[in-house]
Parts: C-alpha cells; sequence; structure tokens
C-alpha cells in the first residue's frame, strides 16, 4: 500500500516546535490535495495546513495539544484509498515498541556530566534543550524535572518553573544550604523578580491568552537583548496630505485599493534603508550581519487585541501601487487569521503606527532581530513659522511625530538621527506630482 508522510512543517528559520491546537480530521477520512488537515501554534503565528496530495487518514500520530518537534510524522494517508487494519495496527505497535525501547539522545552540553549517562528515555524538545543549556541545567537535573505536557513531556514552563525554585533556593541563607566549595565565576547580570501584585475582593483575574504570553516574552527578551535609544524629528508633511486627500477616489476607483498613510511611510523607509544599510541589519554576537532584502514589517492590531507583523518583502522595488496594495492584502488577511507562516518571516525593520490611536507620539520596542523600529504618530494641524520672499508668516500646517527606537550595540546617535532625518526629508519632499 502507497504511503504518504505528513510531518511537521518548519514554519521559519528559527522555529524547531510547533503545538498541534486542531485536528480538522479523523483516522479513516478521505482527504483530497489542500484540505485543511490541522491547525499548528507557534512562537510566531498560528497557522492552518493543507493537504499536499489525495488519499485516506490511515493513522494519526500525536493528539490535539501535543508539541511536535519539525520533521516529526503527524500522519500518515494513503494514496490507494485503502485502509489495511492490519497493517496499521502493526505500524502502531512498531512505533510504540519503538518509542518504550529504543533510548534518544538528550544531546545537552555539559561537562560536568558523563557521556555513558546521556541516554534518556523522554523526548526533549530543541527549545527546552536551548534554555537547558544557555541556563547550565545539568543532564540529571533535566531527568529530575516532572513535565507536564503528553507522556510527561518536559514543557518550557516546566523547565522555567524549575530554574525559578533554583534560583530561589540559590538565594537561601548559607546556613541551610549544603556547604560546598565556591568556585570562582565571573559576575553575572541577577535576574530581576516581578514583586507580589496583591488581588483585592473586586478585581478581575484575567489569564494571558497563548500569542500573548508569546508577545510578553518577546518584548522583555528584547529589552534586555537590545540597549534602547529613542531619537524623534517632527515633520511637515502638509503636501503629502493633500495630495492623498485629492487623489484617494481617483486612486481607489483606478486600482481598487483604498489609499492610507502607511504606504507611503513605508516607501519612504525603505528609500532611507537602502541609504543607511547598517539599519537593516541584525547583530549575531560580535557580528554585524547586513541584510541584503529590506521587509519592511508592518504592526497590525488583530481584533483580539493582539499584535502581528506581517512583512512586505523587497519593499525598496515596489511602487506606491504595488505598496499599498501587498500592505492592504496583508493587513485583511492578519485581520482574519490567514495569513502565511512567510509572510511574518524575514523582516528587516519595523513600522508601528501610533496614530491610528490618536497618539501623537511613541518608543516603541525593536522587534528582534532587528535593530530598528519606527513609530508614526497622528498627523495634525499645527501654527507654524514659514520662510517667504517678503518674511516670516505663521500658517497652518499638517504636522507629524516619527520616533525612531534603535539598538545602541550598533547604531550609534549620528547614524539614527541622520537615517530619522532622511526618513522625514523623503515625507516632507514628497513629489505631489506624480501621476495616479
Amino acid at each position: 500500500m502507497a504511503s504518504f508522510n505528513i510531518v511537521m512543517p518548519k514554519l521559519g528559520e528559527s522555529i524547531q516546535e510547533g503545538t498541534i491546537t486542531k485536528w480538522f480530521v479523523k483516522e479513516g477520512d478521505t482527504i483530497e490535495e489542500d484540505d485543511m488537515l490541522f491547525e499548528v501554534a507557534t512562537d510566531k503565528v498560528d497557522s492552518e495546513i493543507p493537504s499536499p496530495v489525495d488519499g485516506v487518514i490511515t493513522k494519526i500520530n500525536y493528539p490535539e495539544d501535543s508539541l511536535v518537534a519539525v520533521g516529526e510524522v503527524l500522519a500518515v494517508v494513503s494514496l490507494d484509498g485503502e485502509v489495511e487494519a492490519s497493517e496499521t495496527e502493526t505500524e502502531s505497535k512498531e512505533v510504540a515498541a519503538k518509542t518504550e525501547d529504543t533510548p534518544v539522545k538528550a544531546d545537552i552540553t555539559d561537562a560536568s556530566v558523563d557521556d555513558s549517562r546521556k541516554l534518556s528515555n523522554r523526548f526533549y524538545s530543541p527549545l527546552v534543550k536551548t534554555i537547558a543549556k544557555e541556563e547550565n541545567v545539568s543532564f540529571d537535573e533535566l531527568e529530575s524535572i516532572e513535565g507536564s505536557g503528553v507522556g510527561g513531556r518536559v514543557q518550557k514552563k516546566d523547565i522555567m518553573a524549575y530554574l525559578e525554585s533554583r534560583d530561589s533556593s540559590a538565594a537561601q541563607p548559607a546556613a541551610m544550604k549544603e556547604s560546598k566549595p565556591a568556585a570562582p565565576a565571573a559576575p553575572v547580570l541577577e535576574k530581576k523578580s516581578a514583586p507580589p501584585v496583591s488581588v483585592g475582593a473586586g478585581d478581575t483575574v484575567v489569564e494571558m491568552d497563548r500569542v500573548r504570553k508569546l508577545i510578553a516574552d518577546h518584548m522583555v527578551m528584547s529589552k534586555q537583548v537590545s540597549p534602547h535609544v529613542t531619537s524623534v524629528v517632527e515633520a511637515d508633511v502638509t503636501e503629502l496630505v493633500l495630495w492623498r486627500n485629492k487623489n484617494k477616489e481617483a486612486f481607489q476607483k483606478k486600482y481598487g485599493d483604498k489609499i492610507t498613510f502607511m504606504p507611503i511611510f513605508t516607501e519612504a523607509v525603505a528609500a532611507a534603508l537602502a541609504e543607511f544599510p547598517m539599519v537593516n541589519s541584525s547583530v549575531d554576537g560580535d557580528k554585524i550581519i547586513l541584510k541584503k532584502d529590506i521587509n519592511v514589517g508592518i504592526a497590525v492590531a488583530k481584533p483580539d487585541g493582539n499584535l502581528i507583523v506581517p512583512v512586505i518583502k523587497n519593499a525598496e522595488q515596489r511602487n506606491l501601487v504595488g505598496l499599498t496594495k501587498e500592505l492592504n492584502r496583508l493587513a485583511d488577511a492578519a485581520r482574519n487569521n490567514k495569513l502565511d507562516p512567510a509572510e511574518i518571516q524575514g523582516g528587516t525593520f519595523t513600522i508601528t503606527n501610533f496614530g491610528s490611536f490618536g497618539n501623537i507620539i511613541g518608543t516603541p520596542i525593536i522587534n528582534q532581530p532587528q535593530v530598528a523600529i519606527l513609530a508614526t504618530g497622528i498627523i495634525e494641524k499645527k501654527p507654524a513659522v514659514l520662510e517667504t520672499p517678503s518674511g516670516d508668516v505663521i500658517a497652518i500646517r499638517h504636522k507629524m511625530y516619527l520616533s525612531l527606537s534603535y539598538d545602541h550595540r550598533i547604531v550609534d546617535g549620528a547614524l539614527g538621527g541622520a537615517f530619522l532625518r532622511r526618513i522625514a526629508d523623503y515625507l516632507e519632499q514628497f513629489d505631489t506630482n506624480r501621476a495616479i
């Protein structure tokens, strides 16, 4: 019987595992190519995965809520459209026997652990192994952690809870701990714990959903990794506003898309990044990775209150019409949870629009592993002094604040300030004679 294995897809360069949040099929179901098989959640996005083949689902290896490593076989599809019970049962028994009897290498580097003992009957996800390595968790310690996942698997929350309890234990008075000779160690930054929060009688406790927890972790990580500096400029965008007001109806009639200010901001950012490649980069240890492509992410608020950042690839190669169409498409897909994993990956710079909520200015947090992020404030009418051949006059102008947060490890004030000023220059010198 010809069969096809459905495996956990790799949904991003840094993604090593995903959680199956929902199966749309069950064993014995007949499927066609492009039928939705399951929904998978990662720390980046939730995605619905379609079938690449026609056939019959003969076996599902993992139930819902399972955390599965990339490349693992999730289900088996019979291409002949037949289900042979005896063969399926045999395969199931073989898989179960292998799972029970075959030790799996934990692959955790720790010089204090004898290599002969690095065999385990437990599966450790790449994320858990990475945390263990970074936090110097020995193999024996990892084996002792009680897992809350399927089959006792250690999940991220389990190892984080262990680390928290270990840190608390380490902070106890020396008299309460076993006396051990102190080994010299390099000074490390003390991890700060949040202060306890009291809950009053009328207070409501709301559990963070999975996406909100991931956003929270990502933001805290970014502040810990990058020394943030924010620069601000005020831009006179009067000509830009007048051009849009004059042409927006004709633009929509001709191209079928509404033109907002965001495509114009994106155009200016892409042009500035081409001139200042150091801002279009990432940091890898003591190396600076200058990105070849200019991929601009746009922060989009979803109806559930969470945030997602779809990416316009090669933004510098698109004209204003192309940027408008792509931005509208991505924003609509984001709000309806229809983004493909590839559409939120590969960003080299991010724009967040505080002005859409009536805010005049903000200090955004860098979207790692990028090194800068631009916040655009609301456009307001303001009195301004203009120089004319006959002298200075006060006029009503459309103005806005642009604020740039950047990673001070590689972007200093001169570079950050010049880059931000160039974006403002592009907006102030917008070509009002361009045809739509």
